[in-house]
């Protein structure tokens, strides 16, 4: 006598689910594609920000080309990738229509050619490079008071005693704002275009069922519920799949491109990145079922899934446009927290309350929306033929469904 479980009708539907978006030429190309870009984005990254650069300075004497080559020394220390090199021109005008033209940076030219003690002018067109100007005014600086003390006769170290200045931060975290703060948008548009693209493909599908009657023979067999609860499970895997696949991908980048600086930054928010993503996601889920089964025909779908759209494009916004105060607030609300949140801790700390807070609210919304989500979906899968408003999807009284035959 056999003792198998018979499979869970939603288990059936959600390797069904699963199966066929794994064999869909369209799902798997543009995961590439998210994959390719995001690999590309890391190296651009890496590629520009430890690439080296030459500031090109014109000069118009030996003096100042020696001032230039300490200058390069200088703006090493500062940045570690500026180099700074003389290229020499007859006189000043020459110099000054080389920095008009483009051919060089900026030039370095005695402030009068008559009297040495006068200094130098820094010359640039429309501006001139922070690194360059603060290397070569520290490095006339320090040439000019060495040879005075020199002439002078006067004890350049004893002269320069206690004048060390060392720096010390209090918040050291500060000089990795540039990358918390790419890292952050880059959180918010992976979540925006997984969302929306595994919402889509869900909503889309529940309306071709509908549309060719597809629906109403796996009603026969499936009870209602155990559709979308198939369907929310299946396309949640895939999705969450795919974002810790991402996840994957990214930690594996920064390492082959030596990035470990930054994978120390941002290994926490990543983790959190994930979680908030699967809880989202769940919610999410249940409602693109939903706006899939309002619309009677794949054209109403554009009207049925605008308002969460609407909800996923607001958060991008937000982070984009919006000061700390509403980022604050706006992160702790239910789902929008799945975006904003990750965003927030990829910028810095978060206090563990806000954490607490957003990941409740959300729990409770989740659930909620999910249960919501069964009675509309219910209410409305089998209503063929036109497009169904939420509101009269809540007023709608019994579901018309097919007898079911197994759970």
């Amino acid at each position: 006598m056999s003792t198998d479980t018979p499979t869970p009708a939603w288990r059936l539907v959600a390797e069904r689910e699963i199966s066929t978006q794994l064999r869909s030429k369209g799902f798997l190309i543009s995961g590439a594609m998210l994959l390719v870009g995001l690999v590309a984005m890391v190296v651009i990254l890496t590629l520009v920000s430890d690439r080296e650069r030459t500031q090109s300075v014109a000069v118009v004497d030996a003096r100042a080309e020696s001032l230039v080559s300490q200058g390069s020394d200088l703006a090493d220390q500062i940045d570690g990738r500026t180099r700074l090199e003389a290229t020499s021109y007859d006189d000043a005008a020459a110099a000054e229509d080389a920095v008009e033209s483009g051919d060089v940076d900026a030039a370095l030219l005695p402030t009068s050619a008559g009297d040495p003690s006068a200094g130098y002018t820094l010359v640039g067109d429309a501006e001139v490079d922070d690194v360059t100007a603060q290397a070569l005014t520290a490095a006339v600086s320090t040439a000019v008071t060495r040879a005075n003390a020199t002439e002078l006769g006067v004890d350049l170290q004893a002269l320069g005693a206690g004048a060390r200045v060392e720096t010390r931060l209090l918040d050291p975290d500060a000089e990795d704002n540039g990358l918390r703060q790419v890292a952050s948008f880059v959180f918010v548009l992976l979540f925006y275009i997984t969302a929306l693209g595994f919402g889509m493909t869900i909503a889309g599908n529940v309306t071709q069922e509908k549309e060719n009657r597809v629906v109403e023979i796996l009603a026969a067999a499936v009870p209602i519920r155990a559709l979308l609860w198939g369907k929310i499970v299946g396309t949640s895997v895939l999705a969450i799949g795919q974002t810790v696949l991402f996840a994957f991908v990214g930690v594996i980048a920064l390492l082959a491109t030596g990035n470990t600086h930054a994978l120390g930054v941002l290994g926490p928010a990543i983790g959190w990145y994930v979680a908030f993503f699967v809880l989202g996601f769940v919610a999410l889920a249940s409602l693109w079922s939903v706006a899939g089964s309002l619309a009677g025909r794949m054209q109403d779908l554009q009207g049925t899934t605008a308002p969460l759209q609407i909800i996923l494009f607001a958060p991008y916004i937000i982070a984009v446009t919006a000061g700390e105060g509403i980022k604050t607030v706006v992160s702790m609300l239910p789902i929008v927290s799945t975006m904003m949140m990750p965003s927030r801790l990829a910028e810095g700390d978060v206090p563990l309350w806000q954490l607490v807070v957003a990941i409740s609210v959300t729990v409770v919304a989740a659930v909620l929306l999910v249960r919501v989500s069964a009675r509309i979906y219910e209410r409305t899968l089998l209503r063929t033929g036109r497009r169904i408003s939420f509101g009269e999807a809540l007023r709608s009284g019994t579901t018309e469904e097919a007898a079911p035959v197994g759970s």
